[in-house]
C-alpha cells in the first residue's frame, strides 16, 4: 500500500492535467469565431488560425472555406456562403453560425470554430401577390382607414430586412400609415365619389433600409363601391303636354315619362305612380307602368268636346323623396263638325309612328289630307311646334316632310302636332281638330369610335414580369345598340410582343422588355364598332423602356497584351483599355481600375488609356501581369468585369558592357616562349545586361605595347579568346599589354568598356603581377559627337568670322600652354618614380582616355 501511493498520486496528476487541458481546449475552441460577410468573391481573407493554435493546420471540409497549411490563414473559395440558404430556418435570426473542423498543431488536434456569415443587402421585398384589391364604399367618412393584409417579406435581417411602404399615384385622395407589426393601413384622405370616378389604381411600393435600398411594387386596385346618394329626377326629354283623338282606342300609349337615376343596380331603381291627388276621371282613363313609364288608355275615347286632363307622375327610388313631373293631355272631339286629319304613310310605319333613318335628306313622310262635310272649305292645316318638319299643299292635300336631316344622337323621337285651323277675320284660328303624329329616328352607324385621347405615353421599366398589364386604352361610340359596341385590336405592323384584350381595351406585354435591343415602342391601336359598314378610329401608343442596370461593362477583350519601351517618362501612355457598358446614364457610366495597385501602373479613364507610373528597367523586370476591374455606376448596385493585362517591357541599350575576365587592368598572365602556336593563352569574358542586339559583345583590340612589331598574340573579335598567332621568338620576351575595347550591339550608339590584357613572356613561370596600369596610350577612342550648344547654332552668320579667328588663336595659345605643362609633369614625374610602388592601385577598369574632340 504504502509503495502505491505515489504512483497513484501522479497517475492522478496526470489525469487532472489532462482534464485540465482538454477543458481548456473546449474553452479556446469555443471562443474562436470569425466573421465574413456573405455572398463574397474568391479569395478573401476571413480570419487566422495562428492567433490561437500552433501550426500546421487543415481543415477537414474546403467546401467554402480553404487555408493555408503553415500560416494558418483561411479564404472563401469560389462556391459563395449566402446566408439565406445556410440558414434558411434563421433567416430572421441575430446570427447564422456555421462550424467547421480543423486539424491543428503537431499532435494534429481537432478543434472546431464558429464562421459566422453576416447579411447583406441581396434581397428585395416581395410581395405574394401582384395586384391588391380592395372596395371602399363611396360615403366612407375622411381619415377612415382599412387594413392591407398583403405584406412585402424580405429574406434579409436587420436594416436590410426592415420594409418600409409608400404609395405613387393619386396623391392626396389616398395616404398610408404604417404602424408597429407591420400593419399598413391605408387612409381616405378626400371625399369618394363613385359617379365621378369608380375606380383608383396606384402603386404600393415596399423599399427595404439596407444599403443599396432594394423595391417591389404591387398594383393596388380601390373600387368604390355604390351607396344610394342619387334620387331619381325626370329628364329634359320628358314629355309635359300630349294631345290625343277624342275616338282614341283602349291600350293607346299616350306617352312615356323618363326619370334617371345616376347610382347603380338597386339603388338605381325607379318605380313611376300616379299621384294619389289626380281626378278620378284621370285614374279611370289611364295607366301608368311602374318600370317603364308608359301611360295607356283603359278605355275606349268616345269624346265630342276637347278636354285637357292633368297627370302627376312619381318617380321613386329605394330611401328618396319621389320626384314629380306633371303631364297635361290634350283630348280633341271628332265630331262631324270637326274636320278629320287623314294620314297616308310613304315611310315606313309600324302603328301609326314613322321610323326614319337619321341623315336622310329631305323626304316626303306622308300625304294629309282634310276631309269631312263641305262647309269645311277654307280650313288649313299647319304645324303647331317648332320641330325640324314641314306642311307644303298639292293638290288639296298636304305633304308632311322633313326640313333637314335628323340626328339620333341629337334627338330620337320627335311628336308632330298637326292643327286644323279657318279663315277669321283676324287671320287663321284654329278649329280645335289636331293629330299627333310619331315619328322615331332609326339610328345608322354614323359615329366612328373616340379614344378618349389619341396618344398615350407611359413608361416601362425593363425586365419586367411577361403578361405584365401596361395600360387600358377606352373608346366611345356616340350610336347606339350594335354601332355602339367598340372592340380593340393591334395594327398590323405592331410588334407580336404586345396583345390588347379585345373587348376591355386592356393592353398588355407577353415577354419580358430589354431596352438595350430596343428603348421605344409606338403602338397604333385601332378601335371599331359593329355597325355595317363597321367603323374605326386609330391611337398611338408609345412605351419608353427605361433602364436598369442589366449589363456589366464589357472589356474589348479579356486579355490585353501591350508592349513598352523601358525608361519611358512618367504617366506615359501603355496602352488603350477600352470598356463598353449597353446601358444608359449612370449605369453606363464605367471606371476601370488596377486590381493588384502594387504595381506602377494606373488607369486614365478620362482616356482610356493605361499609364506608367515610374520609371521601367526592363533588367529589373521584363513583364508585369495585371488584373483590371471595370465597374458602373449602376443602382441599386455597380456591376464590374475583369481583364487580364500582360505588359512586356522592350529593351533600349541603356547597360555598357562589363568585363569580368580579367578582373583587373593590374592582372598579369606568364606565358611561356615555348608555346605552340595556336594556344588559346586566355580569354576575356563580358557581359551585358540588355537584350538582344544590344547585348551582343564584340571584341577589339585597340592598341598594343610595345607597338614596334607585330603582336604574336591574336583576339577573336566574337568569344574574346587570345590565342599565340606566331611562334615566340627572342624579341618577343618581356611585357605585351593589349588595350581591347569591349563594344556592345546597340544602335544607333553602341556603349564601351575597356580593359587591359597585360602578358609577360618568360622562360620562368613566375605569377607576375602589375603596379600600375600602362602609361602610355597611342590609340584614341573615337566617340559620337555631342550635339552643339544652343548657342552656337544661335549664332548669327554675321558674326561666324569674328567666331572662327578667336577660335583658332585660342587653340594656339591653349597648345603652347598645354606643352609646357606636360614638359613640367613630365620631369616631376621623373623625379618621383621611385615612390610609385607605395601608392595605392588604381581604380579596376577605369582606364584615362583622351577623347578626340
Amino acid at each position: 500500500m504504502g509503495h502505491g501511493t505515489p504512483d497513484n498520486m501522479s497517475w492522478a496528476g496526470l489525469l487532472q492535467n489532462l482534464l485540465v487541458m482538454v477543458y481548456l481546449r473546449q474553452i479556446i475552441c469555443g471562443s474562436v469565431r470569425f466573421s465574413i460577410p456573405e455572398e463574397q468573391e474568391a479569395g478573401i481573407l476571413v480570419g487566422s488560425l495562428s492567433k490561437y493554435f500552433p501550426p500546421p493546420y487543415q481543415l477537414l471540409t474546403q467546401e467554402y472555406l480553404r487555408n493555408e497549411k503553415n500560416t494558418g490563414d483561411f479564404y472563401t473559395t469560389e462556391q459563395k456562403m449566402d446566408r439565406e440558404v445556410l440558414c434558411p430556418e434563421e433567416t430572421k435570426a441575430e446570427e447564422c453560425i456555421i462550424p467547421h473542423n480543423a486539424i491543428v498543431g503537431p499532435s494534429g488536434d481537432l478543434i472546431q470554430f464558429q464562421v459566422i456569415v453576416e447579411d447583406i443587402n441581396d434581397n428585395a421585398p416581395h410581395f405574394e401577390n401582384s395586384e391588391i384589391h380592395l372596395s371602399v364604399s363611396e360615403d366612407v367618412t375622411v381619415g377612415t382607414s382599412f387594413l392591407l393584409d398583403d405584406q412585402a417579406q424580405d429574406r434579409d435581417i436587420g436594416h436590410n430586412g426592415e420594409v418600409q411602404y409608400h404609395l405613387e399615384g393619386y396623391e392626396g385622395v389616398f395616404s398610408l400609415t404604417v404602424e408597429s407589426g407591420p400593419v399598413i393601413m391605408l387612409v381616405v384622405q378626400r371625399t369618394l365619389d363613385r359617379e365621378t370616378q369608380d375606380q383608383y389604381q396606384m402603386a404600393l411600393v415596399a423599399t427595404d433600409c439596407g444599403s443599396g435600398s432594394l423595391s417591389a411594387t404591387s398594383t393596388l386596385i380601390v373600387k368604390v363601391a355604390d351607396v344610394n346618394d342619387n334620387c331619381p329626377s325626370f329628364s329634359s326629354d320628358s314629355p309635359r303636354i300630349v294631345t290625343i283623338p277624342g275616338d282614341s282606342t283602349r291600350n293607346t300609349v299616350v306617352a312615356q315619362v323618363r326619370a334617371t337615376d345616376p347610382d347603380l343596380g338597386p339603388n338605381a331603381a325607379i318605380v313611376y305612380s300616379l299621384s294619389p291627388k289626380v281626378s278620378e276621371r284621370v285614374k279611370t282613363l289611364f295607366s301608368l307602368d311602374s318600370h317603364t313609364g308608359h301611360i295607356r288608355l283603359t278605355q275606349d275615347l268616345q269624346s265630342d268636346s276637347s278636354e285637357e286632363l292633368v297627370l302627376k307622375v312619381l318617380a321613386s327610388g329605394h330611401h328618396c323623396p319621389p320626384a314629380g313631373t306633371h303631364v297635361t293631355v290634350s283630348v280633341f272631339p271628332t265630331t262631324r263638325q270637326v274636320p278629320e286629319i287623314n294620314i297616308r304613310f310613304i315611310a315606313e310605319h309600324q302603328n301609326q309612328t314613322m321610323l326614319l333613318p337619321e341623315n336622310q335628306p329631305p323626304t316626303v313622310l306622308a300625304v294629309l289630307e282634310l276631309g269631312g262635310d263641305s262647309g269645311f272649305k277654307g280650313r288649313s292645316l299647319s304645324i303647331e311646334e317648332d320641330v325640324p318638319f314641314s306642311l307644303s299643299p298639292h293638290n288639296g292635300t298636304y305633304l308632311l316632310s322633313t326640313s333637314k336631316p335628323l340626328d339620333y344622337e341629337m334627338k330620337s323621337e320627335y311628336h308632330i302636332s298637326l292643327v286644323v285651323r279657318r279663315p277669321s277675320a283676324g287671320g287663321f284660328v284654329s278649329t280645335g281638330s289636331r293629330r299627333v303624329v310619331r315619328v322615331l329616328v332609326v339610328d345608322v352607324n354614323d359615329n366612328a369610335p373616340q379614344f378618349l385621347q389619341s396618344h398615350y405615353q407611359l413608361e416601362v421599366e425593363e425586365n419586367n414580369q411577361p403578361g405584365m398589364s401596361l395600360l387600358w386604352v377606352r373608346a366611345s361610340d356616340a350610336d347606339s345598340g350594335q354601332n355602339c359596341r367598340v372592340t380593340y385590336k393591334l395594327g398590323k405592323h405592331t410588334s407580336t410582343i404586345y396583345k390588347i384584350d379585345h373587348v376591355t381595351g386592356e393592353l398588355s406585354v407577353s415577354v419580358s422588355l430589354d431596352r438595350e435591343q430596343q428603348e421605344v415602342y409606338t403602338l397604333t391601336v385601332l378601335a371599331r364598332d359593329s355597325g355595317s359598314p363597321p367603323l374605326e378610329s386609330v391611337a398611338t401608343v408609345s412605351i419608353h423602356v427605361l433602364d436598369q442596370n442589366d449589363n456589366a461593362p464589357v472589356f474589348l477583350t479579356p486579355h490585353f497584351v501591350f508592349f513598352i519601351r523601358e525608361n519611358v517618362p512618367l504617366l506615359a501612355q501603355v496602352g488603350k483599355v477600352g470598356v463598353t457598358d449597353p446601358d444608359k446614364g449612370e449605369n453606363g457610366n464605367t471606371e476601370v481600375r488596377v486590381v493588384n495597385s502594387s504595381e506602377p501602373f494606373v488607369v486614365d479613364n478620362a482616356q482610356g488609356t493605361l499609364r506608367c507610373t515610374t520609371n521601367l528597367d526592363r533588367e529589373m523586370e521584363d513583364r508585369y501581369e495585371l488584373h483590371l476591374l471595370a465597374s458602373d455606376n449602376g443602382h441599386p448596385f455597380p456591376l464590374t468585369s475583369s481583364a487580364r493585362v500582360t505588359i512586356f517591357v522592350e529593351d533600349i541599350n541603356d547597360n555598357q558592357p562589363k568585363v569580368i575576365l580579367p578582373n583587373s587592368n593590374l592582372s598579369c598572365l606568364t606565358i611561356s616562349p615555348a608555346t605552340v602556336t595556336g594556344t588559346m593563352v586566355t580569354k576575356i569574358y563580358a557581359i551585358d545586361e540588355d537584350s538582344g542586339l544590344n547585348s551582343e559583345i564584340t571584341y577589339t583590340v585597340a592598341a598594343r605595347e610595345p607597338g614596334g612589331h607585330s603582336s604574336p598574340f591574336q583576339l577573336d573579335p566574337r568569344s574574346g579568346n587570345i590565342t599565340l598567332a606566331q611562334r615566340l621568338l627572342g624579341k618577343d620576351l618581356g611585357m605585351h599589354h593589349l588595350f581591347v575595347v569591349v563594344t556592345d550591339g546597340g544602335k544607333p550608339d553602341p556603349l564601351h568598356a575597356t580593359v587591359w590584357v597585360n602578358l609577360l613572356v618568360n622562360e620562368t613561370m613566375e605569377p607576375c603581377h602589375l603596379d600600375s596600369v600602362p602609361r602610355s596610350l597611342p590609340y584614341r577612342l573615337t566617340q559620337t559627337p555631342s550635339e552643339p550648344p544652343m548657342c552656337a547654332m544661335e549664332e548669327g552668320t554675321t558674326r561666324a568670322a569674328q567666331m572662327i579667328l578667336l577660335v583658332g588663336l585660342g587653340m594656339m595659345l591653349a597648345s603652347i600652354c598645354l606643352f609646357v605643362v606636360t614638359a613640367a609633369l613630365y620631369l616631376k614625374q621623373k623625379q618621383r618614380r621611385p615612390q610609385q610602388n607605395h601608392r595605392g592601385h588604381v581604380e579596376e577598369n577605369e582606364i584615362p582616355l583622351r577623347l578626340r574632340e
